[in-house]
């Protein structure tokens, strides 16, 4: 799985990703060539054209994904693997057969709506309604930086169908083309290829039969979605990190000042030294964090810990990135060069998900503090 999916992605990604992000595109043939490789159903069930997995195969995928060096292009290739889980876990029997093959096979998008314009990790108190009226839910409302918004063709989409609370949380399936629902872009820092949109619902009639779920249950399925989330991310993270240092060390090895390589200077290999460690100590983390989760997936230690890891290798990109652009000097400030990209890219990854902050509370809830 490891080998071949680093082979997709520096032969298939890493030389069109920065035509992509100039172009602001992404071509859809690249869903179809992963989902041939059978690669956007690992966890899936099987019945679906999925493949048994655990929590190792998933950060093997976002590892390995991320050498591409781009976090639009993996953002968008694997919207999937957030938008389509509540449908996998949690969905009727005729909904998953409808759904989850054609986005396995990588001929549909799928992408998840939780955030609001109002708040972002905050699901307790999200105001979009969903009124059940006859065999029809009622949407009204809106979501934010959504990734995929644009081109998606199924939302999970989280709505208030209850009273305040997380106890009145659902969750939707809404299609693309549901009359009175509208979708704007939105420009970002980074993940240019990715498109992220403002997503609008004005009395949006969604069949009944499209709830995820029983209603009011929504929260908990959220919760379980974002733990993977941010594992994921957490393993992107490094793996994006690990980009930078081989970028920034190809660099130091070509790179003459002063009578010498660059890295015959020692500050330069310290600068390097320090990197590596850092990755090497997030990886660990993180392949830690995996091995606890999959023993025990609701022990709060447990998910303490999965907050503080998304920090640590958030923060482990962020020096990286910095570190590499610093050794390319004038390079790295050009675009072009994965490190330039990545150094963009490192704040959605520290938001994403969770922000850092929310991160701490979290972990401090959790720990009893």
């Amino acid at each position: 799985l490891r080998a071949s999916l680093r082979d997709f992605a520096t032969r298939r990604i890493a030389p069109i990703a920065a035509e992509y992000d100039d172009k602001d595109e992404f071509h859809s043939h690249l869903w179809r060539e992963l989902g041939d490789l059978g690669m956007l159903g690992i966890g899936f069930p099987e019945e679906y054209g999925g493949a048994p997995a655990d929590l190792f195969h998933h950060v093997i995928v976002s590892e390995e994904i991320s050498q591409c060096g781009s976090g639009g292009v993996y953002a968008s290739l694997f919207s999937h693997s957030i938008g389509a889980p509540p449908v996998a876990s949690s969905g009727s029997a005729a909904m998953k057969a409808r759904v989850l093959p054609q986005i396995i096979a990588g001929e549909k998008i799928s992408a998840l709506a939780i955030t609001e314009p109002s708040g972002g990790s905050d699901v307790a108190h999200l105001r979009t309604t969903a009124k059940l009226e006859g065999a029809h839910y009622v949407v009204n409302g809106e979501k934010a930086f959504i990734t995929s918004g644009m081109r998606a063709d199924y939302y999970s989409v989280a709505v208030r169908t209850g009273g305040p609370g997380a106890a009145g949380v659902s969750l939707l399936l809404i299609e693309r083309d549901t009359p009175g629902f509208t979708r704007s872009p939105l420009k970002k820092m980074g993940w240019w290829c990715s498109d992220t949109a403002l997503l609008n619902f004005q009395a949006c009639r969604v069949p009944a039969e499209n709830l995820i779920g029983e209603e009011n249950t929504g929260f908990r399925i959220i919760m379980k979605n974002f733990n993977s989330e941010r594992l994921g991310m957490s393993a992107g993270a490094v793996g994006f990190a690990a980009v930078c240092v081989e970028e920034a060390l190809a660099w130091a090895r070509e790179r003459s000042t002063f009578g010498q390589k660059l890295i015959g200077h020692q500050a330069i290999r310290h600068k390097l030294v320090d990197m590596q460690m850092r990755v090497a100590a997030a990886r660990a983390l993180v392949y830690d964090t995996c091995w606890q989760l999959v023993r025990s997936p609701r022990d709060p230690e447990a998910i303490a810990q999965l907050a503080m890891t998304k920090n640590f290798a958030t923060r482990t990109m962020q020096h990286c990135a910095d570190g590499a652009v610093q050794i390319l000097g004038g390079a790295g400030f050009i675009r072009g060069s994965r490190a330039e990209r990545i150094y963009r890219e490192v704040k959605v990854m520290m938001i994403g998900g969770g922000a850092e902050e929310i991160m701490k509370d979290l972990a401090a809830r959790q720990l009893g503090w």
